[in-house]
């Protein structure tokens, strides 16, 4: 079962980038922080704002040393048309994981549907799992405090409730 603390499981996914189709494993970010999100399928209503969303705050992410990655359960040329067609410029990778052998892996997969739950994963540049947050199908995630968990995670600290950069942790664990 996959649990804070432990090593993230690995995995190879064909995705699209920009508008070109690319093979990515997880092992390949080692170094750099992994904000991994799943969201159930295309060209649904949630999914394109929690796209939109991290899209537009990407920078953000890249200079705290985070790549991120979206996944669902849909074929590479369903990323490809959903881009192409509503989504438009993507600074980050669409994976396919049209097997739904990672959705399961991560414990997200709902088997009687086929498609995942929302799940959003945080992985730190040694590979270890640091975070996990999973949603119901209805209800987006927030950028926002994705950003504040992965800042407080890099303190290497103890932060409190509501905790933002530039305010005082509690020190060392």
């Amino acid at each position: 079962m996959l649990q804070v603390g432990q090593p993230a499981p690995d995995f190879t996914m064909e995705g699209v980038v920009g508008k070109e189709f690319k093979e990515f494993t997880l092992s390949d970010y080692r170094g750099r922080w992994v904000v991994l999100f799943f969201y159930p399928l295309d060209f649904t209503f949630v999914c394109p704002t929690e796209i939109i969303g991290f899209n537009e705050r990407y920078e953000e992410f890249r200079k705290l040393n985070a790549e991120i990655l979206g996944a669902s359960v849909d074929s590479k040329f369903s990323h490809l048309a959903w881009i192409s067609n509503e989504l438009g410029d993507l600074h980050y990778p669409l994976l396919s994981d049209i097997t739904k052998e990672v959705a399961n892996r991560y414990g997200i997969l709902i088997q009687q549907q086929g498609i995942s739950l929302r799940g959003l994963y945080i992985i730190d540049p040694n590979g270890i799992l640091r975070y996990e947050l999973v949603h119901d199908l209805g209800v987006g995630r927030s950028v926002d405090e994705t950003l504040r968990v992965l800042e407080a995670l890099q303190t290497g600290e103890l932060c409190p409730i509501n905790w933002k950069r530039g305010k005082e942790t509690l020190g060392k664990g």
